[in-house]
């Protein structure tokens, strides 16, 4: 291509590196997936990497808090949950609740939702039905409640809009341009990652043409529009120890050696010197010859 799309192309491809040195100390990080599920996991891998701290973390929390709460790097999380899946509590999540670390914003799954929608439409909150009646005014007292306008007079919590800095997401396919593809059976949320946030970035398994993305799946695969996408990263495998269906499945024995490490701290220590102490490519290097030793 010419002229100014050719240009608008190359400005969206960019590195893991380049990402996290956009972002900067006391950003609020939205981080894609669900748990244990497509994770932008290279991008959290390079944010480990750099001098990035005082975050806070919104996230439907699997590995990416775990990682980061394990590194010091975080001061709040604003999360419905942290989990690995098969394994149901994020260890390291655990450990830094347990220290007092951290502060924690604890919402059911859809005030989460519903925050990162008001955010996506620049709207200070939305109304919703869910956490009445339950612990989660308590232990969030800055919560407020609304009272409907119309007949009806209901009382409604004002889930406040959850506004990111910045969007972190994985997806199984991407343009140059940020159209980005699932390919899963679940979208999850990262559209609405994207669209709650100042500036988004999508890495994937692979960057292709546009035109192959009709090829891969129909229309409605198309997650992510181009115009919410800051900057693109081809991350083959870049979702790992998560998975990426259909591209992988969870790695479940690496998950386990995670878990298991982060119970001790001499253990964790060989673990982050073996797995995190270099680039991208050193991490899937260390992990392929850790699965060669196992058999």
């Amino acid at each position: 291509m010419e002229g100014k799309d050719s240009e608008d192309i190359r400005e969206k491809r960019m590195t893991a590196e380049e990402v996290a040195g956009r972002l900067e100390s006391g950003m609020t990080i939205g981080i894609g997936g669900w748990g244990s599920r497509r994770k932008p996991m290279a991008l959290v891998r390079a944010l480990l990497r750099s001098p990035v701290t005082d975050l806070t973390v919104v996230s439907y929390g699997g590995p990416d808090i775990g990682l980061l709460a394990a590194a010091g790097k975080i001061r709040k999380v604003v999360t419905a949950f942290a989990t690995l899946d098969s394994i149901p509590l994020e260890p390291h999540f655990r450990a830094a609740r347990q220290r007092g670390s951290l502060e924690l914003m604890e919402l059911d799954e859809a005030m989460f939702m519903w925050g990162l929608t008001a955010a996506a439409h620049r709207l200070p909150f939305l109304p919703v039905r869910a956490g009445l009646g339950s612990d989660v005014m308590r232990v969030n007292p800055g919560l407020r409640t609304v009272i409907s306008p119309y007949e009806d007079g209901e009382e409604l919590v004002a889930v406040p809009a959850l506004q990111l800095d910045a969007a972190l997401v994985h997806l199984n396919r991407a343009d140059p341009r940020g159209n980005g593809q699932y390919l899963g059976l679940d979208p999850y949320f990262d559209d609405l990652f994207c669209e709650a946030a100042a500036a988004a970035y999508l890495s994937c398994e692979r960057v292709v043409d546009s035109a192959k993305l009709l090829e891969a799946g129909g229309p409605q695969t198309l997650l992510v529009n181009r115009a919410c996408v800051t900057g693109v990263i081809e991350a083959p495998n870049g979702a790992h120890f998560t998975s990426c269906a259909p591209d992988y499945d969870r790695d479940e024995p690496f998950q386990q050696a995670y878990a298991t490490a982060a119970a001790d701290p001499a253990a964790w220590q060989a673990f982050t010197d073996r797995f995190l102490s270099g680039n991208e490519p050193d991490y899937q290097s260390a992990v392929a010859a850790w699965h060669e030793e196992q058999r």
